[in-house]
């Protein structure tokens, strides 16, 4: 009987855990594609983009559970508006945006 009990509490246990280690890996995903497409900033400039990206709420997904390309290049394309990019410095990040 202790053993039943036992495997119970460590079984409700490890999923009490579950969400946090979701939560720690979607962080770190989110972390990941801020600081790919803060590769060529520097110093304050970079300091305010990580910011930015850091904080901003994902887009609603797909039911399906996957980004669709229309749905990236919306992202991207807002995402080089709000930066007021131009020419090659706007072709040089929506490349680097839609590939990550």
């Amino acid at each position: 009987m202790k053993k039943i009990i036992l495997s119970v509490a460590v079984s409700l246990f490890a999923a009490s855990l579950a969400p946090a280690a979701f939560a720690a890996t979607t962080q770190q995903n989110k972390m990941k594609e801020c600081n790919a497409s803060a590769a060529d900033k520097k110093g304050d400039e970079r300091k305010a983009f990580m910011k930015d990206c850091l904080s901003a709420k994902p887009a609603a997904a797909p039911k399906d559970g996957k980004t669709t390309q229309q749905d990236k290049m919306k992202s991207c394309n807002k995402e080089a508006g709000d930066k007021a990019l131009k020419g090659d410095e706007r072709k040089k990040f929506m490349s680097s945006c839609l590939k990550g």
